[in-house]
């Protein structure tokens, strides 16, 4: 008498699929990631991506570079620093902390001056002179090199001196664009990526500054020491110099 063989072998292929699966599971690997705060957008659309594609997994962490910066030399267990300039990843490597050989700039940041209410700001930026705000919120130039370019655009406009008195500043970029989100600084130097999706400008009104007036703001990603030898954070690394990745950086207003 003859079998139809199709239950058996539908029990065979979906055993092979769990195995298949759990094998992917076991080789499955999570990365801790200490990301720049202008990159929090994008970077969670890399994250998801990438656990969908590769399936490990990316914890991320977002704050200023010059803290974690801080919290990696006192023992911090990151993996991987998605940097918001070039010179901490290179501190890092010169002290032992990140593997010299892996080290390359993931995207090149532009600074807008940014208003949440439409028309504040004109395209040439002459506000900054002419403006009868009250507040202009800027990053912690020390610890956040979006508020050091910052500075460094207002020193070439010759405005600092003026403008000092009215400087609210916050810890790191995300605390800055939510200064000027809120109402509670009525425009601020912001990462093009906070305010843009999609390569257009998504609320208020800003002021692209032109590169020429700041140091070129690299953002370089570290493979820290104790990322080396895990999966997740070599493949992290090597993700972000991928198509996909790329695109989704390109969409919020970074350049490589």
């Amino acid at each position: 008498m003859f079998h139809h063989p199709a239950p058996a072998l539908r029990a065979i292929v979906g055993w092979i699929g769990l195995a298949l699966a759990s094998v992917q599971a076991a080789q499955a690997d999570t990365v801790s990631v200490a990301v720049a705060a202008n990159f929090t957008a994008p970077m969670q659309k890399i994250a998801a991506a990438f656990e969908a594609d590769t399936g490990h997994k990316a914890e991320l962490s977002f704050g200023a570079t010059g803290k974690f910066y801080a919290q990696i030399a006192n023992g911090a267990p990151f993996q991987i620093l998605l940097s918001a300039d070039d010179t901490t990843p290179a501190r890092l490597e010169k002290e032992g902390k990140a593997v010299a050989s892996a080290r390359f700039t993931y995207a090149i940041g532009t600074l807008v001056l940014w208003s949440a209410q439409p028309g504040y700001v004109d395209a040439q930026g002459s506000v900054l002179k002419t403006g009868d705000f009250k507040h202009l919120a800027i990053a912690n130039p020390k610890l956040a090199p979006y508020g050091l370019a910052a500075m460094q655009t207002m020193d070439k406009l010759g405005v600092t001196a003026r403008l000092q008195p009215r400087f609210v500043q916050g810890e790191n970029i995300a605390q800055t664009h939510q200064f000027v989100a809120t109402g509670n600084a009525q425009l601020g130097f912001v990462a093009l990526s906070q305010v843009m999706a999609d390569g257009k400008i998504t609320s208020g009104s800003a002021w692209q500054v032109p590169a020429d007036l700041h140091e070129p703001i690299r953002q370089d990603a570290a493979l820290l020491e104790s990322g080396r030898g895990n999966a997740a954070a070599t493949a992290l690394m090597q993700y972000l110099k991928g198509d996909k990745a790329k695109a989704i950086i390109r969409s919020h207003g970074y350049s490589f």
